[in-house]
């Protein structure tokens, strides 16, 4: 793309600008423990946060569990179709997962109620509603909205019984809030959110997880083109800088609703 090789967009942003407008709803789904839906531009993702009692694994007795999954509807976009998961999607749940996940974001000792027999496991499920771009930071922003709105369900240690339709005031240990950025190479310029039009020209890609504390916990490459130390380097700090930003935007919204 000639335009991106000048320091222009189609749109008229700058290169590391995002779209507007950036927008966070939580408690999307009353059946879910904990929902959020992120729209960026004219993307639109929802993210789902389910809880149910497992046996721990036997390698860690004392620990509950996370599995994210993503579904790419077709009414978000043409070029979905119903069936099996796609290769983009099993990469969009595998990204957000690895940011999540490799940050330690969660306590999973805490999830375990008894040692090698009984522990929380959480699904978080990642659905598509319009996809015109970017679906890597609205997933990763919408998985960790979701749980920082979820509150565990009443569970009857008695009987054994979750009541689903009742919750407590017992939110997710959570421990960090990662939040991945993609940030894209295309015809030498590094840019961030990219259109769909940006996407189908982009020549390589690298998504980058950090915390609040700016500390990196996953890394994961795109495209088939290579990227240069230094490229790699300046993508990392345009990363922190974009995921501090997002991150403002999730946590002023969740204050305002709290409100």
């Amino acid at each position: 793309m000639q335009l991106a090789k000048q320091g222009k967009r189609l749109d008229g942003r700058g290169l590391l600008d995002y779209r507007g407008p950036i927008e966070l709803n939580t408690e999307i789904s009353w059946t879910a423990e904990g929902s959020a839906q992120v729209r960026i531009g004219e993307t639109v993702v929802l993210a789902g946060v389910k809880m149910s009692l497992e046996k721990p694994y036997n390698d860690t007795p004392d620990e509950g569990g996370i599995t994210i999954n993503a579904e790419l509807l077709p009414l978000s976009s043409p070029e979905y179709e119903p069936g099996p998961p796609q290769i983009k999607a099993i990469e969009l749940a595998r990204v957000t997962d690895r940011g999540i996940r490799e940050s330690k974001a969660i306590d999973v000792k805490k999830l375990c109620l008894r040692l090698g027999e009984k522990a929380w496991f959480i699904t978080i499920d990642i659905i598509t509603i319009n996809d015109a771009g970017n679906l890597f930071d609205a997933a990763s922003m919408a998985a960790l909205a979701a749980l920082k709105n979820a509150h565990f369900p009443v569970f009857d240690e008695t009987t054994g019984v979750i009541d689903y339709h009742k919750k407590t005031t017992t939110k997710i240990p959570l421990q960090k809030e990662p939040i991945s950025v993609t940030v894209y190479k295309i015809n030498g310029s590094l840019l961030v959110d990219p259109s769909s039009e940006e996407e189908e020209s982009y020549d390589a890609r690298l998504s980058i997880a950090t915390d609040e504390k700016g500390i990196i916990s996953a890394l994961q490459k795109g495209g088939v083109a290579p990227l240069t130390v230094e490229e790699i380097a300046r993508m990392m700090e345009i990363a922190v800088v974009k995921a501090k930003f997002l991150r403002n935007i999730l946590n002023t919204e969740l204050e305002k609703k709290r409100k």
